[in-house]
């Protein structure tokens, strides 16, 4: 039969439990919020929070119990395996608590990594298709220079938000932000190759330095979806890369315009 259980229901922004946790917004605030906002403590008697094993991160259950005198137990993974951790008496088995990061898992998750940024993405996109316009002679829409300023662009979000996600455990480095390098690498080489690059040394410094550091980004992000890191360990990561990112995007921008002025 069912289970006689109240659900308590945090606001992740449509974000599901493993990459809320990371992100911060599965967290003790927002739980304690719920609490309160509920009216929690004149629903049930108990004072027992099941908290799902994959929002550890997200949750600090001393935090959780001095606000709101409730107590976190964190229980299994996957959400099938309740009814038996409630028979076990509350105790999770070994294979309750064993977290795997598959091919086919990393997929699942990828759509809402993909999705969530096509919006700032139009905007990069009509952006720059607009700046190829620049010449030495004045302003002048260059048709094939912007759309493939616009290709490439589009390469980069596709290295940062597919392609390093699927080839995580393959790519070099331990870091969500170096993996998303590798990713570009791969994604400029592809560009350099058909030439979408373009063809002098300026566009190849250009877009390499752009591609990667787009990707480099866009898969730091996906850290959130990753249950190998913690909200601390994505903030220390975030403040070693973001510098050498944005670098890398200042000098890949100055690099590009000036390409432009040598058409």
């Amino acid at each position: 039969g069912g289970l006689d259980a109240w659900i308590l229901v945090l606001d992740t922004k449509g974000i599901n439990v493993w990459c809320a946790a990371g992100k911060g917004t599965f967290s003790t605030k927002e739980l304690v919020k719920r609490i309160e906002e509920t009216g929690l403590k004149e629903i049930v008697s108990h004072r027992k929070l099941i908290v799902p094993q994959l929002g550890a991160t997200g949750i600090s259950a001393h935090k959780v119990k001095e606000s709101s005198g409730f107590t976190v137990i964190y229980g299994p993974v996957r959400a099938p395996d309740i009814p038996l951790f409630l028979e076990q008496g509350m105790k999770t088995l070994p294979e309750m608590r064993r977290v795997t990061f598959s091919f086919k898992e990393r997929l699942q998750v990828l759509p809402v990594e993909f999705m969530q940024g096509l919006g700032k993405l139009m905007y990069i996109c009509i952006a720059i298709f607009l700046l190829s316009g620049i010449t030495r002679n004045g302003y002048a829409l260059q048709g094939k220079a912007g759309l493939l300023a616009v290709l490439n662009v589009l390469l980069a979000y596709i290295a940062g938000t597919v392609l390093g996600p699927m080839l995580l455990p393959w790519l070099p480095g331990r870091s969500f932000s170096i993996k998303g390098f590798g990713a570009g690498v791969i994604v400029f080489i592809i560009a350099f190759i058909t030439q979408t690059a373009g063809n002098t040394f300026l566009h190849y410094g250009a877009w390499f330095l752009l591609i990667t550091a787009f990707s480099s980004f866009l898969t730091m992000n996906f850290t959130g979806a990753s249950t190998y890191t913690s909200i601390s360990g994505v903030k220390k990561e975030m403040r070693a890369a973001i510098p050498f990112q944005i670098a890398g995007v200042v000098v890949g921008m100055g690099l590009w315009v000036s390409s432009i002025f040598t058409r």
